[in-house]
């Protein structure tokens, strides 16, 4: 959904009765959305340039936000984040979520293992997002931290994905932008799918630098019993830390921890 501003004069009235109420969750959702764990602080004028909203109708939805307190002003500088009410509003649907339970000795035991963060990582369609994480006990780290969403197709968990659908689909997400890839032209997209396909005969996928020159990621999958792909178990990791042979011992403890938290499901990789 984006927000529909085009219905609203510039007062912030609504000249569409029909849709009104439609338009202002709609609208709201995009204000919600336009936070994230890099940006946490944003000004109404950020936010109205984000969503494409008149910087009135972003005031009213933050007001009514704030109410609710899914939204709270930063004292200092006046900005606003999100507000603890969503988490009480996550909190059950986390507290359901079995991957997420299930997998959370398995990640200790991971961090534990390699002194680096461990993470569970879920796919909204086109969204790999972050819904555990164990923090590494180096002073210097990476973090996932919870709700932490990305689309970048060269991030290690968004490849363990995008490696189990079909290859139509994923050009599709691509040239739509949906995921995104440094080149779109045909040479480079039909490599990207061939490493898909490395990614899935090796079971666990690398980003050595490739979304960020300071961080390395690999990711494995998680399976459930109809051997499809439910979840990854995901490492971040400083990219001083990690040499060639140390980036595949962290690629083969993350399969070992992937294949621990799909045994606990009783799932099953595919045959």
């Amino acid at each position: 959904m984006t927000p529909t501003e085009s219905t609203e004069t510039p007062d912030g009235s609504n000249t569409n009765g029909d849709g009104k109420g439609t338009s202002v969750i709609v609208n709201a959702i995009a204000v919600l959305k336009s936070f994230s764990a890099e940006e946490p602080l944003l000004g109404v004028t950020e936010i109205a340039g984000r969503v494409g909203l008149h910087k009135s109708t972003v005031s009213r939805i933050l007001a009514t936000l704030e109410q609710e307190g899914l939204v709270e002003r930063d004292v200092d500088s006046r900005r606003f984040r999100l507000g603890l009410g969503m988490i009480a509003m996550a909190g059950p649907l986390l507290a359901e979520l079995e991957e997420r339970r299930v997998a959370y000795p398995v990640l200790r035991e991971l961090t534990e293992r390699t002194g680096e963060t461990s993470a569970l990582m879920v796919w909204n369609g086109v969204e790999s997002m972050c819904v555990e994480q164990i923090p590494s006990r180096h002073q210097v780290k990476h973090l996932a931290p919870l709700g932490a969403r990305y689309s970048e197709a060269l991030s290690s968990s968004v490849q363990v994905f995008l490696a189990a659908e079909d290859q139509d689909r994923v050009r599709s997400l691509l040239r739509s932008g949906s995921v995104t890839l440094p080149s779109l032209d045909a040479d480079a997209v039909e490599s990207y799918l061939r490493r898909l396909e490395e990614t899935s005969k090796r079971g666990w996928a690398v980003n050595f630098g490739e979304t960020s020159i300071e961080e390395v990621g690999v990711a494995s999958p998680v399976y459930d019993h109809r051997g499809d792909i439910v979840a990854s178990v995901l490492i971040p990791a400083p990219k001083f830390r990690v040499s060639q042979d140390t980036l595949n011992s962290l690629g083969e403890a993350c399969a070992d921890a992937a294949a621990k938290v799909t045994s606990r499901l009783g799932g099953r990789p595919p045959a």
